[in-house]
């Protein structure tokens, strides 16, 4: 069996590359290695497994995208994880920002449309879309409380939420994940949208705005500052990236009931915290008092994100089996067994 994933270097694609290489998979990572960190994932991969090769290449580069077609003409499934990740960025940015995640996205079915009509192959595609296409959801009512907002009446969203995008992020990656759905309809791809909550785990050389769960511990380790935006009893559901790649595999085996559609993937309401009691918790763990500075709410910043992933239970039996509890320790542990490369990254 043969995979490529773009964004292969990343957080997410080098943990579903070392996963898919452990089952003796041919993996090919896509990357153009532009993220904190990419180097340091594509050397372990390289460096800890014979059957991952890598293609820096990137999505938007015509040429590039004739050596990564090549590839897909004998591949079996294609993660599409390669993205402009940070809100904040496209807000500063949105042309960029829409030809990374919009335009690069078509670039990819495009690639895969036409070896399908020339009748060579039709990879399965996993798309990693957001929550963020949900936009500030603000039709829904809400509840401040001590632990941080809730909904009222509610445990989490599902699909039927209605998609506002909101931020120039939430409508390129919106795009895509519309784009993914409609090339399943007209020219039959088998795709699959998953809209992701707040992912966290090995690997994450995460930065202020993409990544927070690892960017508070990187800088408590290094002794440096966080902004709090807003007045951190915002809430998210946390789900560890394990439990991210298995939805993936799950989906790729199920794809007769999964293709064209869309599901939500996080962490629930069993795996939701606010800001304020996620800094409790490192430091606790840490023992360090972290140093804050307080900012306003930024564009699209959600009060609260819980996800309702009960679709995807139905669908191809996934639920999260890492909790919080135990997935917070284990990510701390390794940044700090990687404090060196933190601090030529940082």
């Amino acid at each position: 069996m043969k995979m490529i994933i773009t964004g292969g270097a990343g957080f997410i694609g080098s943990n579903a590359a070392e996963f898919y290489a452990k089952k003796k998979w041919e993996v090919i990572i896509f990357d153009n290695l532009s993220r904190k960190g990419s180097n340091f994932n594509k050397d372990y991969l390289l460096n800890t497994y014979s059957n991952i090769k890598f293609i820096k290449g990137d999505i938007n580069s015509p040429e590039d995208m004739k050596v990564l077609s090549r590839q897909i003409k004998n591949t079996d499934l294609v993660l599409h994880l390669a993205a402009q990740t940070a809100v904040t960025y496209s807000v500063l940015k949105p042309v960029n920002d829409f030809n990374v995640n919009a335009k690069g996205t078509l670039n990819l079915l495009e690639a895969v449309r036409k070896i399908k009509e020339d009748g060579i192959n039709n990879p399965i595609i996993i798309y990693s879309s957001t929550n963020k296409v949900y936009g500030k959801m603000e039709n829904i009512k809400t509840i401040k409380t001590k632990k941080g907002y809730n909904y009222i009446g509610l445990r989490g969203i599902n699909e039927k939420q209605n998609l506002e995008f909101y931020t120039p992020y939430g409508c390129s990656k919106g795009t895509g994940d519309q784009y993914m759905v409609d090339y399943h309809k007209i020219y039959g791809l088998r795709t699959v949208v998953m809209r992701q909550s707040c992912i966290y785990g090995y690997r994450q050389y995460g930065v202020e705005d993409q990544g927070w769960v690892a960017w508070f511990m990187i800088a408590n380790i290094l002794n440096k500052k966080v902004t709090i935006y807003g007045d951190g009893y915002q809430v998210r559901d946390l789900l560890f990236v394990d439990d991210l790649i298995n939805a993936y595999d799950l989906a790729a085996k199920n794809i007769k009931k999964t293709s064209g559609k869309f599901y939500n993937i996080g962490g629930g309401i069993k795996n939701a915290l606010s800001v304020n009691y996620f800094l409790s918790i490192l430091e606790k763990l840490s023992g360090n008092k972290i140093k804050i500075k307080r900012d306003n709410w930024r564009p699209g910043d959600q009060k609260v994100c819980i996800m309702d992933c009960s679709k995807a239970k139905k669908d191809f039996e996934w639920e999260p089996k890492m909790g919080i509890k135990k997935g917070i320790p284990i990510l701390y542990r390794w940044l700090l067994k990687n404090r060196k490369d933190l601090q030529l990254i940082y």
